[in-house]
């Protein structure tokens, strides 16, 4: 397949701005990790006008899909877990052209998992969590148990790959076979709550009680992103300075509700703050001293 691919890849592999080739082939009837395609070719590029560009192709009853993405778009990906499969295509696909080592070294690097990375996919998996556990456990006591069932589902998805990360991996697509061999635990409550010949109110009950053990657990080190950021400085936070700093733009939408849950479990105290109006304070936030750095 590669060689009938050719053609494409040589024309871009002699482009000077051409960093790297993959080429990535589907290996059972239906594949998620190439998008069902047969194949798919992936370049990275620098400096492109269009930050991710995708073309489709046809020959011999056979599918392709070439995507040409730029490296800094590719870097956001990795960083921020948002577009997983391009991940599993640098770290699985077959080297086919890559410039001055540039994909034996980035492979080596997503094998590495710095821990500044590690610890930003932390929070980001961690303040999802939050938001899903709390909007369940909120759906369950209003009896709303369907919603609070697929609220605690989703819940145990962003568990399963905040505990993949922890162990060093980065989550791919086919998150529940990692866990399986990864965190055996977290895999046997996902099998409870939806294998359980329970009723569904009961599994619900269950299932809260069990994350809510497994965040408080978690609770100090998925949020060191969070809490290192906030020891930069000696004087509190407001919430409307720690939303606008660009590092923690990848979680912002879930920050309010992670920030609630450190306050309430004493890893960030509430630092009040005088205003015009008696008995009405500002609220400011700093992390507990000896949370941080753990």
């Amino acid at each position: 397949m590669e060689d009938l691919l050719r053609p494409i890849y040589q024309e871009k592999a002699s482009q000077s701005n051409t960093l790297g080739i993959l080429i990535l082939e589907k290996k059972k009837p239906i594949s998620p990790v190439t998008d069902n395609f047969d194949v798919i070719l992936f370049i990275i590029v620098r400096d492109a006008e269009e930050l991710w560009y995708v073309k489709h192709y046809e020959f011999e009853n056979k599918s392709a899909a070439m995507h040409i993405v730029d490296e800094k778009l590719l870097q956001h990906w990795i960083d921020t877990s948002s577009y997983r499969r391009a991940v599993e295509w640098v770290i699985n696909g077959n080297v086919i052209f890559e410039r001055n080592e540039y994909l034996t070294n980035l492979k080596e690097h997503l094998r590495e998992f710095p821990q500044q990375t590690r610890n930003l996919k932390k929070a980001i998996e961690f303040a999802k969590l939050i938001r899903s556990y709390s909007e369940s456990k909120d759906l369950y006591d209003s009896e709303q148990y369907l919603d609070s069932y697929s609220r605690m589902v989703n819940s145990l998805h962003y568990l399963a790959r905040l505990s993949i990360i922890e162990k060093g991996f980065h989550p791919e697509v086919t998150v529940w076979n990692q866990v399986k061999r990864i965190e055996p635990e977290i895999y046997k409550l996902y099998q409870e709550l939806i294998e359980s010949d329970e009723p569904t109110e009961k599994r619900i009950q269950l299932m809260i009680l069990a994350v809510e053990h497994s965040i408080s657990k978690r609770s100090r080190a998925s949020a060191q992103h969070l809490l290192q950021l906030m020891s930069e400085r000696e004087e509190p936070w407001s919430f409307g300075e720690l939303k606008v700093h660009p590092e923690i733009q990848e979680y912002i939408l879930d920050l309010s509700s992670m920030i609630e849950y450190l306050v309430d479990h004493h890893v960030i105290e509430v630092v009040p703050q005088d205003t015009k109006g008696p008995q009405i304070f500002h609220r400011r936030y700093k992390p507990v001293d000896q949370y941080v750095d753990q």
